[in-house]
């Protein structure tokens, strides 16, 4: 397309090689000359129209009766104008410069290599490109340019760690991007099983009570670790929130202080010039300067000590600890950011599963309730142990049995289901199965016991 391109290949022998390109969004004229990348465009006016022309085209459009419009004085106020008009009621121009576009025209090769079109057909290019390769040696995968939505991907994409994300956790340390991507793929990975207990379902027989109970199931355990998410974020956010409340109060004082400090320093130099400056013939003044001087040292003093003060509140202990401590909270607000982010998703996907819910719940017969409670009763146990392994793979260390039960009990609700009922037919079924063991046992035969006079 006559772009210049320059490219480096970095890490060629290391765990991230990649690229970086350079291209020109300036077009080379045949003698290697630059074109121009905007011209200013003049907006001129003739018989009422208003139209715009470079001044190479301005030429031609002058001999037509374009003219150039300037700004003049009218009154109090100020407007564009032609020359012959303004001169006709005798306007004073104030500025040179005629009106012109905001932006200038566009050169139309830098403006197609800078369009979104140009873009996507790029990017498609370049998909065709690899997956040729990837083809050539048989290798088992492709790339798609196209986004989740375009591809109608219903999954979570996940967002871009970068090195220093994953240095620090090859040092042992959780790094937030991380820690998000795992709960990101946590949640596509239970989206993907749910996915393949509905195309189970579909091509299973109609209305088959095994399968609806399997798959109400897994609905449930994926709102059910949803809804466990969100009380994880309600608690990570109550822990944000008061170290938040904690330090911003001292911060702000510290801030505060800092900018008096300064303000005082500045203010004491300001003094020392004026006394240098101030004749030793004039005691007075001296005087008055050198008062003023003390006054402002012993002030300068205690906000030192109030900044110190502050510093060891903060559990700080230099200058440079309170700014790394400004940056975490900084930090800490971007994550609070993060976390409603995130529940807001996380609600729409709960709220999808429940409606998903309902449809299977009735999709059996009437009659079949019973049949389709029983099933979920004896699968539950097999789900919740897979429930508890997603809980502890996803959450580590910071997984609450109690949260868990919490967040079952509020999706039973959501789902307008009974626990109580679902363990008293356990207790029934359990109940039942015994009195069948009882049954089917051999009779056993009692021994006589006489009593024996002597």
């Amino acid at each position: 397309m006559g772009m210049c391109a320059d490219f480096a290949i970095h890490d060629t022998d290391g765990h991230n090689p990649h690229a970086h390109i350079l291209l020109t969004v300036r077009p080379l004229n045949e003698n290697g000359t630059w074109q121009y990348k905007t011209e200013k465009e003049y907006l001129c006016i003739k018989d009422g129209e208003e139209k715009g022309f470079t001044a190479s085209e301005f030429k031609t459009a002058q001999k037509q009766g374009w003219e150039k419009q300037y700004r003049y004085k009218v009154g109090k106020k100020k407007e564009y104008l032609t020359s012959s008009v303004a001169q006709e009621k005798g306007y004073e121009r104030i500025d040179k410069h005629p009106k012109s576009s905001r932006y200038g025209r566009q050169n139309p090769i830098s403006q197609q290599w800078n369009s979104d079109e140009q873009l996507c057909i790029w990017r498609a290019n370049w998909a065709d490109a690899v997956n040729k390769m990837l083809a050539r040696n048989q290798i088992n995968a492709t790339i798609d340019h196209r986004s989740f939505a375009d591809q109608g991907i219903t999954e979570q994409p996940t967002i871009h760690e970068g090195y220093i994300a994953q240095n620090m956790e090859k040092k042992g340390m959780i790094a937030d991007r991380c820690e998000i991507n795992r709960q990101i793929r946590a949640d596509n990975k239970m989206l993907r099983e749910l996915k393949a207990k509905v195309a189970k379902l579909a091509e299973a027989v109609e209305k088959s009570i095994p399968i609806i109970a399997e798959t109400l199931e897994a609905i449930r355990n994926h709102m059910i670790f949803i809804q466990y998410h969100l009380l994880h974020n309600e608690m990570q956010k109550e822990v944000i929130h008061d170290w938040m409340n904690h330090f911003n109060p001292i911060l702000n004082k510290y801030n505060t202080v800092k900018k008096e400090l300064k303000a005082k320093v500045t203010e004491r130099k300001e003094l020392n010039v004026q006394k240098d400056k101030t004749s030793i013939l004039n005691p007075i003044r001296h005087i008055k300067l050198n008062q003023q001087l003390t006054t402002i040292t012993e002030e300068i003093e205690e906000l030192k000590s109030r900044k110190e003060q502050l510093i060891f509140q903060a559990e700080c202990s230099t200058n440079k600890d309170m700014t790394n401590l400004s940056k975490k909270y900084d930090q800490m607000n971007k994550n609070l950011d993060i976390l409603y982010s995130q529940d807001t998703s996380l609600k729409k996907q709960l709220e999808k599963d429940a409606a998903a819910f309902r449809e299977e719940k009735f999709r059996p017969e009437p009659e079949q309730y019973t049949e389709l409670l029983d099933t979920r009763i004896q699968i539950r146990p097999d789900f919740r142990d897979k429930l508890i392994e997603q809980l502890k793979g996803t959450f580590g260390k910071y997984y609450d049995y109690h949260r868990r039960d919490i967040a079952a009990n509020e999706v039973d609700y959501l789902n307008v289901e009974d626990p109580d009922v679902f363990s008293h037919r356990a207790w029934e079924l359990e109940y039942q199965r015994k009195q069948e063991i009882r049954r089917n046992q051999p009779a056993r035969t009692k021994k006589r016991s006489y009593d024996m006079e002597l």
